[in-house]
């Protein structure tokens, strides 16, 4: 969905610069006919997997264990990625895992997995939880989860063939797969750079320690022996074997904290640093890093040894765990504040409250959620913002999407001129208007306030070129880009930026009732700070956004004159 309509969507607002004659392809560009999702169709790489939830895979609650879970998952996902591959494959790294439903006995769990992209010699396999109950039919969605393998051959070097995607829902995973793969990357660094430039509230002083639990009462440390039946068919330890041991450890660990069952929430990437074999001691090792009013992270790490060299230990696996504790209604309940230990443990302590400010936008940017938003903000399910991002080659692209009370029309001329843009979007400082161009296009020179490090403000000058429909059920389009002009060149005072293709759709949705669509394609420029950045990200957007809705519905009587000549 968010390929088809991002590529829509930026062919209408180019089609108006490339032509201003061509008024009908442009109306028309945002209604281009989708590809249909193929009925029948069945992707090549994709594997399912169905198991019966029995007494020996459950918890003490008699709820599917999620250390039981993450092995299926595991093994379905590795399945995938060597369909694909055509030869054995080792788990990279799991992303995020956010747990929506608990499964009881009983019931049957339905995996799916397929490739979503492939790189050189890594992919990204997309996974799919359900669980369903044989006796009423009903089913829950549990989980959806994304997991990195590489391909590994002991001669030749492992060159993937690429995914073609075929259905809209696979060329809106392979778009955002490279987006993903970026932000694993650098994620380290991101952390790195929120702790060093954000403040991260520090209110250990402000509590009563009276309240408080040493954060070494709730430390876990066991070993286990890697056997035959841990080691999967290449002989290595089983990836969902080894997460499973992690998700018990940490289990013990948050009870320490709560002394009561918590409940796994969410699991925020494993990371496997290295392999290890049958015969081999794993330490496993998990303590409470911070503990906030309704939930609290748990870090765990996997160190591998021989028996004859117990001395020298290899890091092999990491992850970061979240739990709350449910009452009898289902409800969180407030948690015993953390006191961490001195140097390291004030370390883990300040990164799990950075971990926290990312959390979200891992969750709601890059997975692409479409029915949520962060938490954080006031939340109205009836009338939603729904944001996506698209990777294409070196550009990244913002899509947003609202309903908004007001006629089409009327959204359409309030928002065609620019100098009103100051009034809701604040990366909008000062708008002037430089030349009329003609009755539809028009020439802003615009300020903005300074990016990320910079101490400069940016300006812009701006085409921005404003089409009505042509025909029933075509959008209004404004479309926005960058120009140059001999009266205003780049001046010391700014950092001159540009804006390669950005701009509005609007669709009739029925009396008074209008989908507003914003589209922004950012510069090579801008990459790196929306990447370093993504802390509050989704909340930003949300927030400019919400004050656009808001500028619509008290202007919606009250147009410009300069603009009633439409």
């Amino acid at each position: 969905m968010i390929q088809n309509v991002g590529n829509h969507l930026r062919r209408g607002l180019a089609s108006v610069f490339s032509s201003r004659t061509s008024r009908k392809s442009a109306s028309h560009a945002g209604n281009d006919s989708a590809m249909a999702d193929g009925e029948g169709y069945r992707n090549p790489t994709e594997v399912q997997m169905s198991q019966l939830v029995l007494p020996c895979h459950t918890n003490q609650r008699g709820e599917l264990s999620v250390g039981q879970l993450l092995k299926w998952i595991d093994t379905t996902a590795c399945l995938s990625a060597e369909r694909h591959a055509g030869c054995p494959c080792v788990t990279a790294s799991m992303d995020d895992i956010y747990f929506e439903h608990t499964i009881s006995v009983g019931q049957v769990v339905n995996i799916k997995a397929k490739v979503n992209r492939a790189f050189n010699s890594s992919m990204e396999v997309g996974i799919q939880v359900a669980s369903e109950d044989l006796c009423s039919e009903k089913q829950w969605n549990v989980c959806k989860a994304l997991a990195t393998f590489v391909a590994h051959r002991e001669i030749t070097k492992v060159k993937l063939k690429q995914i073609t995607p075929r259905t809209e829902e696979e060329k809106m995973e392979h778009s955002v797969a490279a987006e993903r793969r970026r932000m694993r990357l650098v994620y380290a660094d991101t952390i790195k750079d929120l702790l060093a430039n954000c403040a991260i509230q520090d209110d250990l002083e402000s509590r009563d320690c009276s309240h408080m639990v040493p954060a070494e009462k709730t430390r876990v440390e066991s070993v286990e022996l890697v056997l035959p039946p841990h080691a999967n068919h290449q002989g290595n330890t089983f990836g969902g074997q080894i997460m499973a041991w992690m998700e018990n450890v940490a289990t013990i660990a948050a009870s320490r904290l709560c002394r009561a069952h918590p409940t796994l929430k969410a699991i925020e990437m494993f990371h496997f640093r290295g392999p290890s074999q049958v015969g081999d001691r794993l330490v496993l090792k998990a303590i409470v890093n911070n503990a906030f009013k309704h939930s609290m992270e748990v870090g765990v790490c996997v160190e591998a040894y021989r028996q004859q060299a117990e001395t020298h230990r290899r890091h092999i696996n990491s992850a970061f765990m979240t739990f709350v504790v449910l009452d009898a209604d289902d409800q969180p309940q407030l948690l015993p504040w953390i006191r961490p230990q001195p140097g390291d443990g004030e370390r883990r302590y300040r990164e799990a409250s950075a971990r926290k400010k990312i959390r979200l936008d891992r969750k709601y940017i890059v997975s692409c959620k479409q029915t949520e938003v962060p938490l954080s903000v006031p939340w109205d399910p009836s009338n939603q913002v729904r944001l996506y991002t698209l990777e294409d080659d070196k550009f990244l692209s913002f899509h947003m999407e609202m309903v908004v009370h007001v006629d089409a029309a009327q959204a359409f001329l309030l928002l065609s001129d620019l100098r009103r843009r100051p009034e809701w979007d604040k990366h909008y400082r000062s708008v002037e208007l430089v030349q009329q161009v003609d009755e539809d296009d028009a020439i802003y020179h615009v300020t903005s306030p300074a990016l990320g490090g910079h101490t400069k403000p940016q300006d812009f000058v701006i085409l921005a070129s404003r089409r009505k429909p042509c025909d029933n059920g075509d959008p209004y389009v404004i479309a926005l880009r960058s120009v140059t002009l001999p009266t205003h060149r780049e001046t010391p005072e700014y950092r001159r930026g540009e804006t390669l293709c950005s701009g509005f759709c609007f669709w009739r949705e029925g009396d008074q009732l209008t989908k507003v669509s914003y589209y922004n394609q950012a510069t090579p420029g801008v990459l790196n700070y929306v990447t370093t950045n993504v802390a509050g990200l989704s909340s930003e957007f949300y927030t400019t956004f919400k004050a656009c809705e808001q500028f619509l519905l008290d202007n919606r009587n009250d147009l410009a004159p300069s603009l009633q000549t439409l």
